[in-house]
């Protein structure tokens, strides 16, 4: 690789643009940006996550999910095609392994259940909004099909995850309880 960023600051964004993979300029603010960054964020919370020292079975899984972030933000910035329709399915495996050992669901959640938890939750949300841009960017550039699967089933994986950290940990997860309807 070499040295790759042998300078961080290039000043080429100064003007409100940023370049992609292809070599186009679009502005900061265009939804496929907005993509790439809402993945580079859910890429720092799993960062997060892994400091809260899961298990290591779970460990092992966030470290592989950080590095196709990286694969998809890529593709996500122009360049060919790197997210493989295998990594889907080896999320549904992960996420039938981890959810095999959990008690079934009868309420929704709230979020939380210790620290690893907890921030397994928020990047669960993010990688959600992560989904509802990249629907947004397909309407008007494209996004393959396999992207928007993937990070339609990481988002589960991630709420399973989140519910197998909180009982590792031995806490508690908060159901909702939802407040009757007002009369």
């Amino acid at each position: 690789m070499g040295h790759r960023l042998s300078r961080i600051y290039t000043r080429t964004g100064d003007g409100g643009t940023t370049g992609l993979a292809d070599g186009r300029r679009v502005r900061k603010d265009h939804p496929r940006v907005a993509v790439m960054g809402d993945v580079d964020e859910l890429n720092s919370l799993l960062g997060i996550v892994l400091v809260h020292e899961p298990p290591p079975e779970v460990a092992a899984v966030l470290a592989r999910l950080q590095h196709e972030l990286f694969e998809l933000g890529a593709e996500l910035a122009a360049a060919p095609p790197r997210l493989e329709a295998e990594w889907t399915t080896r999320l549904e495996q992960d996420l039938d392994r981890f959810n095999d050992t959990l008690p079934p669901l009868r309420e929704f959640l709230l979020p939380g259940g210790g620290g690893g938890a907890a921030y397994c939750h928020l990047a669960r949300a993010v990688c959600r909004r992560t989904e509802r841009r990249a629907w947004t960017l397909a309407a008007e550039d494209e996004v393959r099909p396999e992207t928007l699967r993937y990070l339609n089933r990481l988002s589960d994986l991630l709420f399973v995850i989140a519910r197998f950290l909180a009982r590792a940990a031995g806490d508690a997860e908060t159901l909702w309880h939802p407040r009757p309807p007002p009369a």
